[in-house]
């Protein structure tokens, strides 16, 4: 139940259209892990703790650096060196103290994300190398968990809703390919902060989407964005046959 703190603070979305108090109530009772505490993480953790998720799961091992805070807002010039989760964490406090939060500040490999999804209701993932982005997908399938994806370099991002339990792909099925170890770096291709920005912002959306119940996910879709030019493009994909991860068919 919403105390009547609760119902004053989130009483703007709480009126929208299919939302109402049953959806406060069920972000209310989410426990979600942001993976990486980036540049698309930062917003998306911020927006999450405003909306009111009950329980927000911080997951980064790396420090603050001062070329991070240009697109990184959760992070100070106060907080360089310190470890991204835990700066994250202490932002998000100071903008809502009801929400309820768990730090890891390491990098998480397959074990310990399938020793950690299970008690979670939504993944996002937020971060920026394949090895990660794999293991998170085997894990997620593993244990039924919904996640939502997005990347973001240069003036380019995307974002997809990846839940194959309701017969929708899995991150393997649009990426079969591993490539190579770490996918397009911001450091060797540069990135503008509003692109990551707005990839983290609509993961944010979507996970509130899902959680609440209030509009429709992106669910089998892929939301690719050219934000130099606003070029958007929704593009329908479907599992992969014979796929590594989720076998597909």
């Amino acid at each position: 139940m919403l105390s009547d703190a609760e119902l004053a603070r989130y009483a703007r979305q709480i009126l929208l259209p299919g939302f109402d108090i049953a959806g406060q109530e069920r972000l209310k009772g989410a426990r979600v892990l942001v993976l990486g505490l980036g540049g698309l993480g930062s917003p998306a953790a911020l927006y999450l703790a405003g909306a009111g998720v009950g329980t927000l799961v911080l997951a980064d091992g790396d420090v603050v650096e001062t070329s991070n805070l240009q697109r990184q807002l959760c992070h100070t010039e106060a907080d360089c060196g310190r470890n991204k989760a835990e700066s994250a964490a202490a932002a998000i406090i100071a903008r809502n103290a009801g929400v309820a939060v768990e730090v890891l500040p390491q990098h998480l490999d397959e074990a310990a994300l399938g020793r950690l999804l299970p008690g979670l209701d939504l993944v996002l993932d937020c971060s920026d190398n394949y090895p990660v982005r794999y293991a998170l997908n085997r894990a997620s399938l593993r244990h039924a968990v919904p996640v939502v994806s997005a990347a973001a370099v240069r003036t380019e991002a995307q974002v997809a809703v990846l839940d194959p339990v309701r017969g929708g792909p899995c991150y393997r099925c649009m990426y079969p390919q591993a490539g190579a170890d770490t996918a397009l770096s911001c450091s060797e291709s540069g990135v503008l902060g509003p692109v990551v920005g707005i990839a983290g912002s609509l993961q944010a959306l979507e996970a509130i989407k899902l959680l609440s119940g209030c509009a429709e996910p992106l669910r089998d879709n892929l939301l690719i964005m050219d934000l130099a030019t606003l070029d958007f493009q929704r593009l329908r994909v479907g599992r992969r046959e014979g796929c590594a991860d989720c076998g597909g068919g």
